[in-house]
Order: C-alpha cells, then sequence, then structure tokens
C-alpha cells in the first residue's frame, strides 16, 4: 500500500475565477461581459504554480533593509527578491495601482475590486502599495497645484520601474504613506510631526511616522501640524534637485504577516513635502484616501478567505476517513457549506461598493452608499477573517499547520486588514457618524435595502427592526458594532435576494445569518439550506469524481 494514497495532491495549475460562481454571478450584473471574460484568463494565470511560487517566495524571502552604503552614506533602501519585482509588475500592468482611474470602460471599478480579490489569494502584501497609489490620485487630483500634473501621469502608468531614482526618470510610479506616530496611533490628531514653510510652496517637516506602510515607493502622503491645525503633505523620495530627500528609515518592522511588505519607523529631518488639500484640513483629506483603501481592505480579506476555503474544500475531497471522503460527512459537509455562504455574502458587497463608486460621480444616491457602505464592510469582512482561515486549517488538521502548505501565511495575514486604516471601533464610530450627521445617508440606506422587500419574511423582520434602530436620535455608541453588523448582514442578504442567476442563495443565507439561531460560529447552517449547492458554488475547477453536487 502507498502511504501517500490519502494525502491531497497540491492545489495548483486550475483557474481562481472559474470556480468562484459567487463572483462571476456579481460579474454578470455589475459589469460588462468583457470583464468576466478577461478575468476568467487572469484567473487560469493566478492558479498556476509558478503564481503559487512567487506568492510563497515574496513572503520566505522579506525584504532587506540597508541603511547606508559601505561609505557610511545615508541609502535608506529595501532590497526585495525578485518574486516581489514580479508581483508589483503584474499588478501594475493590470491597472490596479492607479489606471483604472484613467479606464473610462463600463464595470472598470468593479474589475479592479474582483481582480484585486483574485491576486489577494496569491500574495498580499504587494498589494500594498497597489491600494494606496490608487487611493491617492482621486485626491491629488483635486489639488489646484499643477506640480502634481507629470506625477498624476505617472502614477497612472500601467508601468512598473523599481529604480531607486528620482520620480521624473521613471516610467512608472507607487505611493506611500504614514499617518500613525507613537503617542497617537488611531487618534492621528495627536501628531507631533511638524510643517515650516519653506521656499516655492515647499515645507520642512520634521518629526517621526511609527508606522510607513510601503516604505519603498516613489512618494507619500502623510500628516504633519501647521499653524492651521494638522494638514495632509505630499512628500517625495528625492528633492526637486534630485537629491535623497530628509526621509530617513530608523528600522523595518517586524510584523506577525504581511512580510512580503516593507513597513519602517521613519524620521523626518527637514524633509519638503508640498501640502495637500486645505491647510488644517488633513483628516478630511486623507479619509478621501482611506475610503479607497479601506474597500481594498475587504477586498483583500476576501481573497485571502477565498484562498483558505479552496484549501479546505480540496482538501476534504481528496482525504478519506471513517470509509468515506470528508466532504461526504454530514457535519463536515455543514461546515464547508456555512464557509461558502460566508463568502457569498461578502464577495458581492465589495463588488457593489466598487460599483457605487463608479457611479458616485453622477449619483448622489452612489456615493452616498458607498461612503456608508465601505466602513460597514471594512469592519465587517475583514473581523469574519481569522476565524474562518482558523477553520479551514482545522478542516484540513496537521497538515495545514505547517509551514510547507497556504495556510499558515494566510492566518498570519488574516488580522492585518482589520487593523489597518482604522480597526474595528474606529470604523463602527465613523459609521456612527456618517448616520448622525447626514440623515439623506440614512433615506439612501433605508430606500436601497427596502428594494428587495417582499422576498422573505426574516429579511423583513430584521429591515423592519433595523428602521426602527435608525430612527433613534441618539444612537449610542456602545452599541455601534452590533448596528453595522446588524447593516452588514442586511446589505449582504439584500444582494443576494436580487441574484437571479441563484436566488436559492439568497434564501439561505437570511435562513442561516437572520434567524435567531445564529451565533457566529461555522457549522450552524440551519436544516432545509442546500448544502451541496453552496458547495458546488465554491468548489475549485477541479472535476469532482463520484460526488454529485449539483450543477450550478
Amino acid at each position: 500500500m502507498n502511504t501517500t494514497d490519502n494525502q491531497p495532491p497540491p492545489l495548483e495549475n486550475f483557474n481562481r475565477a472559474v470556480g468562484n460562481r459567487a463572483l462571476r454571478d456579481v460579474l454578470s450584473r455589475k459589469a460588462g461581459s468583457w470583464v468576466e471574460a478577461e478575468l476568467m484568463v487572469l484567473g487560469e494565470a493566478l492558479g498556476s504554480a509558478e503564481w503559487i511560487a512567487r506568492g510563497d517566495l515574496t513572503n520566505r524571502y522579506p525584504p532587506r533593509l540597508h541603511l547606508f552604503d559601505r561609505r557610511g552614506r545615508r541609502r535608506d533602501e529595501f532590497e526585495f527578491h525578485p518574486a516581489w519585482h514580479q508581483c508589483l509588475d503584474w499588478i501594475k500592468a493590470q491597472r490596479l495601482a492607479g489606471a483604472t482611474w484613467s479606464d473610462s470602460r463600463a464595470g472598470a471599478q468593479v474589475r479592479r475590486a474582483a481582480l484585486f480579490q483574485l491576486f489577494a489569494e496569491v500574495e498580499c502584501g504587494s498589494l500594498c502599495p497597489a491600494t494606496m497609489t490608487h487611493g491617492a490620485i482621486p485626491v491629488l487630483a483635486k489639488t489646484a497645484d499643477s506640480f502634481f500634473e507629470p506625477w498624476l501621469h505617472l502614477l497612472q502608468q500601467p508601468s512598473y520601474d523599481p529604480r531607486f531614482v528620482p520620480a521624473m526618470e521613471k516610467s512608472g510610479l507607487l505611493m506611500g504613506m504614514g499617518l500613525t506616530e507613537k503617542q497617537g496611533g488611531s487618534d492621528v490628531r495627536a501628531n507631533s510631526t511638524r510643517a515650516e514653510a519653506a521656499d516655492d510652496d515647499w515645507y520642512s517637516l520634521h518629526g517621526h511616522k511609527w508606522f510607513f506602510s510601503a516604505a519603498m515607493c516613489d512618494a507619500f502622503l502623510v500628516t504633519a501640524q501647521e499653524a492651521e491645525g494638522l494638514s495632509c503633505f505630499f512628500l517625495p523620495r528625492f528633492t526637486p534637485d534630485g537629491e535623497r530627500n530628509a526621509l530617513h528609515i530608523l528600522r523595518e518592522k517586524d510584523k506577525l504577516g504581511d512580510r512580503s511588505n516593507a513597513s519602517a519607523e521613519v524620521e523626518f529631518c527637514g524633509a519638503l513635502a508640498r501640502r495637500v488639500g486645505e491647510p488644517g484640513r488633513g483628516i478630511a483629506t486623507v479619509l478621501e484616501m482611506a475610503n479607497h483603501t479601506r474597500l481594498d481592505c475587504a477586498n483583500g480579506s476576501v481573497g485571502i478567505m477565498r484562498a483558505a476555503l479552496a484549501e479546505a474544500m480540496h482538501y476534504t475531497r481528496h482525504r478519506r476517513a471513517f470509509g468515506r471522503r470528508l466532504i461526504e460527512q454530514p457535519l463536515m459537509e455543514t461546515v464547508l457549506a456555512d464557509m461558502a455562504l460566508e463568502l457569498e455574502g461578502h464577495v458581492p458587497l465589495c463588488l457593489e461598493i466598487a460599483a457605487c463608486i463608479e457611479a458616485g460621480e453622477r449619483d448622489e444616491q452612489a456615493a452616498l452608499l458607498a461612503r456608508l457602505l465601505t466602513p460597514i464592510a471594512k469592519y465587517w469582512v475583514c473581523k469574519r477573517t481569522p476565524a474562518l482561515i482558523a477553520e479551514a486549517m482545522e478542516v484540513t488538521g496537521g497538515n495545514g499547520y505547517v509551514e510547507d502548505g497556504p495556510l499558515p501565511r494566510l492566518f498570519r495575514q488574516s488580522p492585518l486588514n482589520a487593523i489597518w486604516e482604522g480597526a474595528g471601533n474606529v470604523m463602527c464610530l465613523d459609521v456612527l457618524r456618517v448616520l448622525g450627521r447626514q440623515r439623506r445617508v440614512v433615506e439612501a440606506l433605508m430606500t436601497w435595502l427596502e428594494r428587495t422587500a417582499g422576498h422573505c419574511d426574516l429579511y423583513d423582520h430584521a429591515l423592519a427592526e433595523l428602521g426602527t434602530a435608525l430612527a433613534r436620535a441618539d444612537m449610542a455608541e456602545y452599541e455601534a458594532r452590533l448596528l453595522v453588523e446588524r447593516i452588514a448582514l442586511l446589505a449582504e442578504a439584500r444582494l443576494l435576494l436580487e441574484n437571479g442567476a441563484c436566488p436559492v442563495v439568497g434564501e439561505a443565507f437570511c435562513t442561516a445569518r437572520l434567524g435567531s439561531k445564529w451565533h457566529g460560529t461555522f457549522g450552524s447552517v440551519p436544516q432545509g439550506v442546500d448544502r451541496e449547492l453552496l458547495i458546488a458554488r465554491a468548489m475549485p475547477d477541479e472535476p469532482l469524481r463520484g460526488l454529485s453536487l449539483g450543477s450550478h
């Protein structure tokens, strides 16, 4: 007997898009046919053994910091494994890092969000500079300063140029950011870094940043205090005369996950920068960028959840125990179906927000929804990620716990998006602030949710309860998380109920998530939910031998 007969083969050389029915259903409704056709091709590439190896290599060999050259002059550079550069080259070429803003095709933002999710299944650290570049462009585009015109052009180029040289010598650029300081954390208003006026609209920055994201980028949005209050500044790596700016890296951050990305502590010793936005309005300026990066936090979390679920499903259809495949055993089937149902809700929520962002320039209701649903999705999707990946690891047992496979890296990555760009409490307080200040947001939300009323009693009952809660003039801060979770679940249920391709999924979601018996654990799908259908819709595209799990 071959002792490896009961060991599943590696999950590789498969199409990441084909088996993701939740994603494909949304693309058929929210984007042009060109998007799904393009993602079918790209999903094939990202499921290849070659790309899986690249994702692994970028994290096994993290960047090395070089503070000085051999003669003692400051260098402040990171050295990366070639796989990192291959990731960034692909990300830039596929318009995930800036170029989507210059794509006028209908569905371009949805296409970007969907592809962001697919790439996150492979590697997340290289998506950090991609999302910051994407988020910075709308902010810079509003600045009435001709200085930024060539920068905007290069930031939107689908070209990756890794050289450490002045920006105008490169074919494409990337943006990073630095907000948090030792004394403040999420309380950015407590920043102590100060900005002093220099010559020709330049400012001299003095201070530090405790977390500096993607420290290899060409420029950064940072915050600093001036006479009018906290303002936002654009800090390039090189000064106008081509010299290295006085941005000194103190040390690299030794992080739990996201090890491929270069995060650092930095010090500004008179670094030159230009103001972005109005003086004293730094929080509002940065928040516009954050609304895009927060959505990508949710998109990235969807991607790593999807990768973990695919591994769990692949494992259970190959592994046998007690005379049957694991996937054929009722309790395991329930756990897998519940995990699949989780993603059935998260995928359309994130892509709906991307569609609202695209429509927001001409549709006020869409813009209001995007503003509200972004922190809701960021909170809920990211909050659910570690639990799902831990469950996938448990499904695969000891094999999933060793570093030879992808699950340990996914698990280490899983808490990050809930922390970055504002932790859970910050997101929930932001939701309360938006709901309390703008009655139009409440009206837009309820109008949107009511479009699906009448399809499911559980949905209608939950919607009525939410309407009562939102009608209160004083929404208590201590209840913020419960309120945000309620809105998130209703938003996901609403999107699934309108899915004409497979309406039974919406009914299953309402039964499993809006009923009184759900307590957040996986494996509690109630009787009457079609488990085989849910598993079939999420199964990687390898043929299911000897199993009958439906045709959806």
